[in-house]
């Protein structure tokens, strides 16, 4: 049995116990979290729109932490501008823990 989550902006296809990493939580590692934007639920049949509309899925909290740095470079010719940036991304790891559907 699987289920299509969205959080963050982004779709993920998880099943039981599946360790996943989305876009930072406000929860610490060890709390619950529960998930109920699912846009379908699958196994032997093929569920989505009404039919999954009070669907959840529980997840527990793994970590909290931040992606490897991403290095920005701006940089027009001729005309001296140049301009260097970088960025490090805040993600949560969940692993999933039931499917409710």
């Amino acid at each position: 049995m699987y289920a299509v989550i969205a959080t963050g902006g982004k779709q993920y296809k998880v099943s039981e116990g599946d360790i996943i990493q989305v876009e930072k939580l406000g929860a610490e590692a060890g709390e619950k979290v529960v998930f109920d934007q699912v846009l379908a639920i699958g196994g032997e049949a093929m569920k989505i729109g009404e039919a999954v509309s009070g669907a959840t899925v529980e997840a527990e909290v793994i970590r909290n932490g931040r992606t490897r740095k991403v290095i920005v470079y701006k940089y027009k010719p001729k005309t001296g501008y140049h301009k260097k940036n970088g960025h490090r991304q805040h993600f949560t790891t969940v692993k999933i823990s039931k499917i409710n559907g």
